[in-house]
């Protein structure tokens, strides 16, 4: 069988038969049954690349062929003197996609259908190129009027998931269909990622690192699943697998700006040694510690009085004593019991952390802040739309809402575990957007 897949890679790259989108898929199709085939992909790529006085159907074929390994700017450059038809256009278009040329990636697909690319596809592709540019509404107007048979390929329902899932669509939704996309092909990387990505967002640490780990097996993987999977790799203290994630990306992108900034993070980080377990148990109890209460299906007497008494976490809840809560007007024994109940099925108790009392939050003056300044306080900062690894430092730090966020220095974000420069200027970058700064800025 190996022997196969080997034959069937060089026959299909160095031949001088035609090359279409059926060739494509047999050579991706082989690479993800046998990812050691991949190198000799390459190897067939990088004979190609020596043929002397390539044809312009050629240069169509290594251009595609040096999309397929990553080879993007190569791609580009080879597809420019390729014999200009559908298939030299198309994949044009999505080596501009890869290099974040997104206005020439959509004017190259239009080419494609042009010259007789399939439409459907054509309007798959456009539709992601809109999610990235932010015509989020175009892009899933595009997908609504989209039929045929790339409704039952996993690229369709995996457009859709990414794109719901930008405009903050049903969650459920979303996750149903990045499935759907995995149970056509169980290695698409863009679904991987996405399904990861929505596990990560909503604690499920585990089987987003599992997610991340299937993903990063697939060639090409998903850049943001390189990165988020060496974030991941740097919180279980293996700064080894973190630097070759990062490295992995920087093969084909030389200058991918944040792969250079984490590795750097990643070679610094792992001259640092702690109690590994210790950590493990503290981000755990953290993570818990930080969600809110609001995501429990409390009375609305309970949850009223909650609100009154400035309490917005489980966190919260184990520094106050049963006392404190029982002194709150229209607080009684029966709110009591229901909140002692739902911690206590988390393994928490009114009062635990009692002895621990919180630094107490510089005060914060709103003078001159403006009314919006003022309501964008309350909101929470999964509003910023932060990174993974800057996300896991508000969730170290306890921070829920933006107001909390801003009473903080750079310096008390930057004692973070893995919280470095680049984040710190992301978190700064974003807090800018909506005219607000950190503490000291």
């Amino acid at each position: 069988m190996v022997q196969m897949a080997v034959i069937d890679i060089r026959e299909i790259v160095l031949s001088n038969h035609s090359f279409g989108p059926l060739d494509i898929d047999r050579l991706v199709r082989s690479i993800e049954d046998d990812l050691t085939q991949c190198a000799l992909l390459r190897d067939a790529v990088h004979e190609l690349h020596q043929t002397p006085n390539p044809s312009p159907a050629t240069l169509t074929r290594l251009g595609v062929c040096m999309y397929l390994i990553g080879k993007f700017e190569d791609a580009e450059a080879t597809l420019k003197q390729a014999d200009g038809g559908a298939l030299a256009q198309y994949y044009l278009g999505k080596s501009c996609f890869q290099l974040e040329e997104y206005e020439r990636a959509l004017g190259y697909y239009d080419a494609a259908e042009r010259s007789g690319y399939t439409p459907e596809w054509c309007q798959l592709s456009r539709a992601e190129v809109l999610r990235y540019v932010g015509r989020k509404d175009e892009a899933l107007k595009l997908l609504d009027n989209i039929f045929g048979s790339v409704e039952q390929h996993a690229e369709y329902p995996f457009q859709r998931a990414a794109t719901l899932a930008s405009i903050g669509g049903n969650l459920t939704e979303v996750i149903a269909l990045y499935q759907r996309a995995l149970q056509v092909n169980p290695r698409h990387a863009g679904a991987l990622f996405g399904l990861a990505l929505e596990n990560d967002r909503v604690g499920n640490d585990q089987h987003a690192f599992e997610l991340y780990q299937r993903g990063a097996g697939v060639i090409p993987s998903h850049v943001g699943t390189l990165l988020n999977l060496g974030i991941m790799y740097e919180d279980r203290n293996d700064y080894a697998r973190a630097q070759a994630c990062y490295r992995r990306i920087l093969e084909t992108q030389p200058d991918h700006r944040l792969a250079v900034l984490y590795l750097k993070d990643a070679a610094a980080g792992g001259n640092i040694l702690y109690d590994e377990d210790s950590q493990k148990k503290n981000e755990r109890l953290a993570q818990l510690l930080n969600v809110p209460v609001t995501d429990f299906e409390l009375s609305v007497r309970s949850r009223n009085c909650l609100q009154k008494m400035g309490i917005r976490t489980l966190g919260d809840l184990t520094r106050v004593s049963e006392q404190t809560l029982l002194s709150s007007k229209n607080f009684g024994e029966t709110s009591l019991v229901e909140i002692r109940e739902m911690l206590v099925a988390r393994g928490l108790g009114l009062g635990q952390f009692s002895h621990e009392k919180r630094e107490a939050d510089p005060p914060l003056d709103v003078s001159g802040m403006t009314p919006d300044q003022q309501i964008l306080l309350d909101r929470p900062i999964s509003e910023l739309n932060l990174s993974v690894r800057a996300r896991k430092c508000m969730v170290r730090l306890q921070l829920n809402t933006i107001g909390e966020l801003i009473r903080k220095t750079g310096d008390d974000l930057l004692e973070c575990k893995n919280f470095g420069v680049t984040s710190l200027t992301e978190v700064r970058e974003k807090l800018e957007i909506m005219n607000l700064k950190l503490r000291g800025d």
